[in-house]
This record gives C-alpha cells, sequence and structure tokens, in this order.
C-alpha cells in the first residue's frame, strides 16, 4: 500500500475534484435553483402563451358575435304574421298606388310585385325627348298629387304638365281570391288658348320583378290590346287597354298605337328601356290634319360594351310590356285590370259604370272627411277644404310598400354588410326627393294618418318595428329594394347601428292609446289592445337601446351619436341623428355632450311606455320612475337651463369664435397652379373651446315646452313665450324660424356646398308641435295661460294661411318655409309632416 500525499494549501487553484466524489451542497443547491427558476419562466411563457391565444380566440369569437348582433332580428315573434299583407289577409290592401316615385302607378303589398304604371310624353314640341315617369322636381310641373286618396278603394290626382292637365283615378272592386279588379281612368284636358291642341304619347306598362309572367296580346299590327299574365299572389290576370274616347259614352277619337314587349333587369332600368326603344320612324296621320313623324317605342337592345365578356346586369330578366297610344286633346282612357278569380263579376268596371263608383266613393270620401276634421263646421271655406283633401289625399296616395335589404355598418364589421330582407309600408316624405322610410319623420305622418285610419298607423308602426335588430336598433332611413336604392346618393346608403333618430312612433302611440281610451268599443280602436301586446316586447328593446346607447356624461343625460367626424370642413359639425341636421350644437364634438332634445325625447317615450305597460298589465314602475326623474324640471334646468341665455341648451365642447375661411394652398414658384389641389374652405377657430352652454336659441331650446315637460307654473315658460314671439328670434308671419335671427349661425352655410337647412327656415313639423304645446298649455291651469292662448291663435293663424297660400301660387306643399318671405322651399311635393297643417286646421292634437 503506498504512502498517502498529504495536502498542502497554496495560492494554486484547488485540484479538480475526483469523479467519484460528490460536489459541495451549496453548488447543488444553486444549480436547483437556476433549473427551477427556468422551469417557472418556462412555465410562465407557456400559460401566457395559452392565455394569449384562448383570450385571441374568444376575442374573435366574441367579435364575430358582436358583429353578427347588427344583422340579427329581434327573437321575439314579429308583430306581423308572414302572410298578414297578403290577398287572403288584407284583401282590401292588397292593390294600391304603393309606388310613391312615380307619378302614376300600382302594384301589391308583396316582396316581387307585379307592377303597372304610366308615362307620357308630349309630340311635336320643341324639347326632343321630354318623357315623364319617376317624380322628378327637374321635370318642373306645374303640380301635381292627389286631390282625394281614401288609402284603400280609389284615388283621384291632377297633374299640371306646362299647358295641359292629366286627371288620373283609379278604383278598385273587390271579388275573388286576389284582390279583386281595379280600373284606372286618365281624363287629358288642354288649359291654354293655344290653336293647335297638344298631342301627347301615354305608355301604360307592366313589369314583372323577378317572378310572374306577361304576354301580349296585339290586334290591328301594332295596338296591343291586352295583357295576360299570371304570377304567384295573383293567379291568371288580364289587363285591357281601351280605345281612346273624347269623354264618357262618346265617339272613338283617332290614335297611333305602339308596344314594347321585352324583359328588364330591374324596376329602376324602366324609364331608361323605354329611352333607348324609341324611334322616329312612325308617321302621325290624323283623318283631317297634316302627317307628321313622332317618336314611339320601337325595339329594344341592352347595351353592350366591347371587352364585356357578360351582360352589364347579373341580375334575373324579367317581363316588361309596354303600350303606347299618341293623341290629341281632349281624350280619355281607361285601363283594366281583371282577376282570373273573380268569377261572379256583374258587369265590366268601365265607362258609366266608373263614373258612378268614382262619384260614390268621393261622396263617401266627403263625408268622412268632414266628420273626421270638421273644418266646414269650423268656418273654413270651400277652397280651404280642397286644400285640406289634397294633403291628406297626397299623404295617403304616399304609402309606399317596399321591400329589400338595407345596407348596415358596426364597429366589429370592417365593410358595410345586407341587413336580413324585410317589408315596409309606409308614408315618405316627399314623392320626388325622399320617396322611402324615413324613421323620425314616419311618427309626424301617422299623427295625421292615425285619425283617418287608425288601422294604416297600426300595420305602418309594426313594419317598422319588426325591421329592428336583437340589439334594439332600427335603421333610421330605409332604402329597401334597387328602384328606392337608385334615388339615393351613395354617401347616405349605409345605416349604422350607434346612431339613433327621434323616436317619434311615440307619439302615434300616444294617440292609439288616447282613441282607445277615450272609446274603448269603438270599432277603429279594438285591434289597438292585441296590437299593442304583440308590439310590447319590441317596444321595451327599443326603449332600452336609446337609454343604454345614447346616453350623456351625467346621470339621467343624454347625447345623440353619429355627429360628422371631419370637423375642419363644417362651420359646425352636423347631428343628422337628432333630426335637426345642422342646427348649431358643440362647435368641437365630445363625449361631454349632454343635448336637450333628447333628454326631452326620452321623457316623452318613457311616460308613454309606462302608459303601454300600465295597460297591459305588465310592470309599469320602472318606466314610470324614469318619468319621473326625466320630467322633473330641476333637473331639466340643472342640466340645461343657460343662465346666460334665459333658455334651455346643449352643453358640450363649444366656440362661437368660428368662421369659414379659404385654405391656402401653396404654389411653389414658377409652378402652374391647376396642378395644385383647388383651394377649399375650412373650419378657422380664432378663440379654443371649453366646456359650456352652447347658447344656440332655436327649435332644440323649446323642446322642454314642445313635449309638455315642462309644468304650467315653470317660470322658464315666460322666457320661452318670450322668444318665442319676439320677431327679431324666433317670431315670423308665417311661423316660427328655425333658429333666432340675432344668433351668429344664422343662415350661415355650413360648407361652401352645403347652404343653410335648419338654421333659419320654417319647418312645419317643430310649428306642429309649438301649436300643439300652446293648445296643451292654453287648457291647462297655471300663469301663464293667457298668453299661451293669444300665442296659439296668432301661431296658428299665421301657418294655416301662409301654407295655404303657397299652395295655391305655387301647387305645392313644401319641404320648409322662408323666414323673410313665407315662400315655399326645399323638396316639393312634400306632403309628409308638412301635411299636418290639416291638424292645426281642425284643432286635433
Amino acid at each position: 500500500m503506498g504512502r498517502q500525499r498529504k495536502r498542502v494549501v497554496t495560492g494554486e487553484a484547488a485540484p479538480p475534484p475526483r469523479k467519484d466524489e460528490k460536489p459541495p451542497a451549496f453548488n447543488r443547491k444553486e444549480k436547483k435553483k437556476k433549473i427551477d427558476i427556468g422551469k417557472v419562466f418556462i412555465n410562465i411563457s407557456i400559460g401566457l402563451c395559452i392565455f394569449s391565444l384562448i383570450w385571441f380566440f374568444y376575442a374573435l369569437y366574441m367579435r364575430s358575435s358582436l358583429a353578427k348582433r347588427v344583422m340579427s332580428l329581434h327573437p321575439s315573434p314579429p308583430v306581423l304574421d308572414a302572410n298578414s299583407s297578403s290577398a287572403a289577409v288584407s284583401t282590401e290592401r292588397f292593390w294600391g298606388s304603393y309606388r310613391p316615385q312615380v307619378y302614376f302607378g300600382m302594384k301589391t303589398r308583396s316582396p316581387r310585385s307585379i307592377v303597372t304604371g304610366m308615362m307620357w310624353m308630349r309630340q311635336f314640341s320643341d324639347m326632343d325627348v321630354n318623357l315623364r315617369h319617376t317624380c322628378e322636381q327637374g321635370d318642373r310641373l306645374q303640380s301635381y298629387g292627389w286631390m282625394m286618396h281614401d288609402g284603400i278603394t280609389f284615388g283621384a290626382q291632377e297633374i299640371r304638365d306646362n299647358d295641359f292637365t292629366l286627371t288620373t283615378e283609379f278604383v278598385k272592386r273587390m271579388g275573388g281570391g286576389h284582390g279583386g279588379d281595379w280600373t284606372w281612368r286618365i281624363t287629358a284636358k288642354q288649359h291654354s288658348s293655344a290653336p293647335q291642341a297638344p298631342v301627347i304619347s301615354l305608355m301604360f306598362y307592366a313589369a314583372a320583378d323577378t317572378q310572374g309572367s306577361l304576354e301580349a296580346h296585339v290586334e290591328d299590327r301594332n295596338r296591343l290590346a291586352s295583357i295576360a299574365g299570371f304570377s304567384e299572389e295573383l293567379g291568371n290576370f288580364k289587363i285591357t287597354f281601351r280605345k281612346p274616347v273624347t269623354g264618357e259614352s262618346s265617339s272613338a277619337k283617332y290614335a297611333s298605337y305602339n308596344y314594347l314587349q321585352t324583359v328588364s333587369p330591374g324596376l329602376e332600368k324602366l324609364t331608361d328601356i323605354v329611352k333607348q326603344s324609341l324611334n322616329r320612324r312612325f308617321v302621325y296621320s290624323p283623318p283631317s290634319g297634316e302627317k307628321r313623324h313622332y317618336i314611339a317605342v320601337d325595339t329594344y337592345k341592352p347595351p353592350h360594351h366591347q371587352n364585356q365578356q357578360k351582360p352589364a346586369d347579373s341580375r334575373k330578366e324579367s317581363d316588361f310590356v309596354v303600350h303606347q297610344v299618341t293623341v290629341q286633346m281632349p281624350f280619355q282612357i281607361e285601363v283594366l285590370f281583371e282577376s282570373g278569380s273573380f268569377h261572379s263579376r256583374p258587369n265590366q268596371l268601365v265607362g258609366s259604370v266608373m263614373t258612378q263608383e268614382l262619384e260614390r266613393r268621393k261622396a263617401e270620401f266627403d263625408s268622412k272627411f268632414e266628420k273626421t276634421f270638421g273644418l266646414e263646421s269650423k268656418g273654413f271655406s270651400q277652397a280651404n277644404i280642397k286644400f285640406g283633401k289634397a294633403a291628406l289625399g297626397n299623404m295617403l296616395g304616399a304609402m309606399g310598400y317596399f321591400y329589400g335589404q338595407s345596407v348596415v355598418q358596426s364597429v366589429y364589421n370592417e365593410y358595410p354588410l345586407l341587413y336580413p330582407e324585410g317589408a315596409l309600408f309606409t308614408a315618405v316624405p316627399s314623392r320626388s326627393f325622399f320617396p322611402r322610410g324615413f324613421l323620425w319623420d314616419e311618427g309626424f305622418h301617422q299623427l295625421l294618418l292615425s285619425k283617418w285610419d287608425p288601422q294604416v298607423t297600426r300595420e305602418s308602426i309594426a313594419h317598422w318595428i319588426d325591421l329592428m335588430n336583437m340589439e334594439g336598433w332600427i335603421p333610421r332611413e330605409q332604402i329597401l329594394g334597387d328602384e328606392a336604392r337608385s334615388k339615393v346618393p351613395a354617401e347616405f346608403v349605409v345605416q349604422r347601428n350607434e346612431n339613433a333618430n327621434p323616436p317619434t312612433l311615440f307619439l302615434a302611440l300616444q294617440e292609439l292609446i288616447e282613441q282607445l281610451s277615450s272609446n274603448p268599443e269603438k270599432a277603429a280602436s279594438l285591434p289597438t289592445l292585441p296590437f299593442l301586446r304583440r308590439l310590447f316586447p319590441r317596444l321595451k328593446t327599443w326603449f332600452e337601446w336609446y337609454n343604454t346607447t345614447q346616453t350623456g356624461p351625467l346621470p339621467n343625460s343624454y347625447r345623440w351619436r353619429g355627429r360628422d367626424k371631419d370637423t375642419n370642413l363644417f362651420l359646425n359639425p352636423k347631428t343628422l341623428t337628432s333630426g335637426l341636421d345642422d342646427y348649431p350644437r358643440a362647435s368641437h364634438p365630445s363625449v361631454e355632450e349632454r343635448h336637450v332634445d333628447l333628454h326631452c325625447w326620452m321623457a316623452l317615450s318613457s311616460g308613454i311606455m309606462a302608459s303601454i305597460a300600465r295597460l297591459l298589465g305588465e310592470p309599469h314602475q320602472d318606466y314610470e320612475l324614469s318619468h319621473q326623474v326625466l320630467s322633473d324640471n330641476n333637473l331639466l334646468n340643472e342640466l340645461h337651463w343657460s343662465d346666460q341665455l334665459h333658455a334651455f341648451s346643449d352643453f358640450g365642447n363649444h366656440t362661437q369664435a368660428v368662421s369659414l375661411q379659404q385654405e391656402k394652398v401653396y404654389v411653389p414658384p414658377g409652378q402652374p397652379r391647376h396642378q395644385f389641389p383647388v383651394a377649399r374652405l375650412v373650419r378657422s377657430v380664432r378663440r379654443a373651446p371649453k366646456l359650456q352652454y352652447v347658447n344656440a336659441l332655436g327649435y332644440v331650446s323649446l323642446f322642454p315646452f314642445l313635449l309638455h315637460i315642462l309644468t304650467p307654473d315653470s317660470p322658464q315658460l315666460e322666457h320661452i313665450f318670450r322668444d318665442m314671439r319676439d320677431s327679431n328670434k324666433l317670431w315670423t308671419p308665417y311661423g316660427l324660424r328655425s333658429i333666432s335671427k340675432a344668433d351668429p349661425m344664422y343662415m350661415k352655410r355650413n360648407t361652401e356646398h352645403d347652404a343653410p337647412y335648419w338654421r333659419g327656415p320654417i319647418w312645419i313639423n317643430i310649428n306642429y308641435l309649438a301649436v300643439r304645446a300652446l293648445h296643451h298649455y292654453t287648457n291647462t291651469e297655471g300663469p301663464y295661460q293667457d298668453k299661451a292662448a293669444a300665442l296659439y291663435e296668432e301661431l296658428r293663424t299665421n301657418i294655416i294661411n301662409n301654407v295655404y297660400r303657397q299652395y295655391v301660387e305655387t301647387g305645392y306643399i313644401w319641404e320648409q318655409y322662408n323666414d323673410s318671405t313665407g315662400r315655399g322651399q326645399g323638396s316639393h311635393p312634400f306632403t309628409g309632416w308638412s301635411s299636418l297643417t290639416v291638424l292645426m286646421m281642425a284643432e286635433q292634437y
């Protein structure tokens, strides 16, 4: 055994340990600690990755789910049954003049109806082709509109075009299982003393909309005698074109005939197809008179562009048949639609039979009009009453039935999407300019129509509410179908689901409730209770949507969403969602805004929700509490009363020191100016905004009064009445102007291309609310009762006189009225809410 070597401790490094030697304990702990920390970091990283992945997929799922919500209809049963508008369920209302966008036409209340219509054109005129079909302001007709229309069985319209008048009348007759028969009568008369009576061409047509078929029956080579047709909704039917006569039971007139049988990819193409088929090769040769070439439908070849592999329009083409008759005035023509299922027809609805039916319906209309509105008993002249009938008739004649899909956008969707298909039965504001449904207009429309026919109001409200999605949002502008979309600028087509509109349908519901309460046994009111019961689940969601999505920064305050984003281009960014468009709000949009008009709409709505809930035996306490809180005048003053202006006002980030200035565009020396952008008008802010009351005096300031939120003894009423009657502020001899004449924004353009809209002109819907409110405070005990009564008489008289005078002078009821002259302006005819003049005449509020 060898000797053991002694260990010597020196400054040199210790020898490496032997392989069989264990490392020191502290080394093992340190290494284990390092391994443990590494494992923890790895585990944490893995966990974070898993969590991130879960969160990512959850976020994707949630975003997808939220994106689908805008497209998902409300889950409760629809208010209307799927077949509620069908010929079997609603026979009398199946056919109607439900095409307000054309001068004269009819269709059924079904998604893909056979449509009928009329075009006309003057021959041998200075103008080349002056074809009339869709209602256009550019046609410059002297006037047009329904003089009478009962909403169901008949209508009579006058169209004044240059030196002649076309009277279009229709009568329906029930029978069979497909909505019965109808007859049109068109009477043409010259109203000038020109030696040569006008020669015009009337073009009657029928068009299928993707379903059904039409077959032309021609006699004498080129006269279309009739059309035989078939569709699912109508079964077999026949349209007969009678020859023109000089008058009822008179001799036939000489006429030239042409026809066109083709196909169309969509109803919005009908005018273009007729125009492209016109030819001058035809000769008009009356027995006594010179032979002349005239313009008529010939053949139609769809336009085909070079390098185009397939037709421009991929939609299904449908039958389109046109009958043209060219004849000299005066004359009368009748067109018959006869249902194949009407087997017990007593006689044809033509000639003297048609005349008797028309006279009977007109007498019934006159009688019902007086019974409903009592204008004769109030001392109005026959001319005034004729105006009132025309205003009501135009509203009823402008009821449209639309079917299609809205284009909608939410913040969770990258691109706009198509909303589920749906139908809408609604009145339209203007046949020429706004031939579609508008949510806040419709509430005002139904205030008038509910007096005439509560069933129309129930059906219209039901159609609107059935278009609600699961969130409780209703697209505020309904552009359903290609025909409707063709009349809308592209920037207004997409509807955004954060945007509201004033819930004016509650005004119409309030009227239905009052009718039911005052006369519960009346036959016209009996369906209201079951209607409200079906409506209520959706109505709750609708109210809750407003109450959650449009809330303001303070408790019980409200703010309109959807103000214009590009503030640099507007003198004051618009708030289209409020319905008051360019009415001045806070100059710099922010989440700090509080809007007094929306607060008042919510106060009104909560009260009506409470009334409906009580009527149905549903829980009403929450609605009642909301109504009490929002109607509290102290809260209203705290949120919206401006001591500086002595008026109710919006609140927000605001400055009045704004103006439109031409922007400076730098052009380097020697560079041509035309290569650089055109200088625009942009907003110049001379003083920084701050949180304050907006202090714009106008319609918005009046809302606590307009919607009866103020108590009869509120001292604020005194200020409101003083401002209303001040001609330097709101008062004019023609109605209340929309904003004070003393306001810096009065009649100011909002952009270089955007004329003032709600910045001075007189609007009848708000004036109606003002007259209605004055009537309320006149009949409610309080210190301002006498003042309200005096203002009521004066304002009501001014509005009625001016709207009537402008109708007589211009032939139209107008969108708005000039506050300096009273002259009608804007779109026309505007027989939407401007027709509320009839209710002011009748003193029915």
